[in-house]
């Protein structure tokens, strides 16, 4: 990381999917004005803008430089929580569609990207600060972070949640269905070699099991005053 980069107030968000990670970091940046990384959408954006632009998949080089100059924005937005503007464009059904996923799967297994994008991440970090989340922010990306959360919840927990937030779109879904891919995921994530999901050592563990936005918001903010970021 650069100088500039290392004398930037960045907040990690780390967690596994469903524990309100997103959430939270959308809520932080627009309480303090800061930027805003989500950094698990980082590939998908990598594949829409390939597919936009016609870059072989198979062309790990072009692939590479699309990655390490992506042109997106992450907003938070009062209403819908966070706008991605991907090219001067926002984004959001388009990146999630099947062929994007499946794009975004080939995309993640090449080297010169997964370094490409590394960087860009880093690239995030500008005054006045920067929160970031993802599940290796405050390991791997930002390892000198002046505040690192994780942020976790039970299983169950999270399968409720996700079940959820697809009723309120209309669409059913099953909970042991979603039970079983969130454990199946939470064990991938945590066995992998590579930027493995766990908390970083000097992070403040959350478990908001119990606990609403509000709480871990507030709690977030009281962390925040005892590092005197506020």
């Amino acid at each position: 990381m650069s100088e500039s980069q290392t004398s930037v107030a960045v907040v990690t968000i780390d967690g596994p999917s469903g524990s309100g990670k997103g959430t939270i970091a959308a809520l932080l940046a627009r309480e303090l004005g800061w930027g805003l990384l989500d950094s698990g959408a980082l590939y998908r954006l990598t594949a829409l803008a390939a597919l936009n632009h016609g870059v072989d998949f198979s062309d790990e080089s072009s692939l590479e430089v699309l990655a390490g100059h992506l042109d997106v924005q992450f907003l938070p937005s009062e209403r819908d929580g966070l706008v991605i503007v991907l090219e001067g464009e926002q984004v959001g059904a388009s990146m999630r569609t099947e062929d994007v996923g499946a794009m975004a799967s080939k995309v993640a297994a090449l080297p010169g990207v997964r370094r490409a994008l590394l960087q860009r991440q880093r690239d995030f970090a500008e005054a006045p600060g920067l929160v970031a989340d993802g599940r290796d922010m405050g390991t791997v990306v930002f390892p000198d972070a002046v505040l690192k959360v994780f942020l976790t919840a039970s299983a169950e927990e999270r399968a409720k949640r996700r079940l959820e937030q697809l009723q309120q779109k209309g669409i059913d879904a099953s909970f042991d269905r979603l039970l079983d891919d969130i454990t199946a995921r939470d064990e991938r994530d945590s066995q992998r070699t590579v930027a493995p999901l766990k908390p970083a050592d000097d992070a403040i563990v959350l478990d908001s099991t119990r606990m609403s936005i509000h709480e871990v918001f507030n709690e977030v903010l009281k962390q925040m005053r005892l590092k005197g970021l506020l």
